[in-house]
């Protein structure tokens, strides 16, 4: 499904509003755990945002995302606040695996390589 221009400065706005509040409320809460947003995904009604976070303790990923989503409201009210959007889009948080999936490749090319020099 291709995103409509809308659609794709909407995510910006919305990753650019949340980016900060997002790192300071997880680093007020969990010290000094490091969140990126890596993608924003908006719905074409631009109501529901899906927004993916990758942690690099991921220890912390499950208390994170439960507290993310406990305080979900005051980080729509902040967007708001600082948005002038016709609607305020719902958000949704999960982790995104990318990364995990990249350090599994490069664990396995890792072997691989070792494999070769060692046959």
């Amino acid at each position: 499904m291709k995103e409509s221009r809308r659609q794709k400065k909407v995510a910006s706005l919305i990753k650019e509003v949340l980016g900060q509040i997002l790192i300071d409320t997880v680093k007020d809460s969990f010290g000094s755990s490091l969140l990126t947003i890596t993608q924003i995904a908006i719905t074409k009604d631009l109501k529901t945002a899906h927004v993916y976070l990758s942690l690099l303790e991921k220890e912390h990923k499950e208390p994170i995302l439960k507290m993310l989503d406990e305080r979900v409201g005051y980080f729509r009210k902040y967007i708001a606040s600082r948005t002038d959007l016709k609607y305020n889009p719902m958000l949704i948080f999960s982790y995104d695996p990318v990364l995990d999936y990249e350090e599994k490749i490069d664990a396995l090319l890792d072997k691989i390589k070792n494999d070769e020099k060692s046959g």
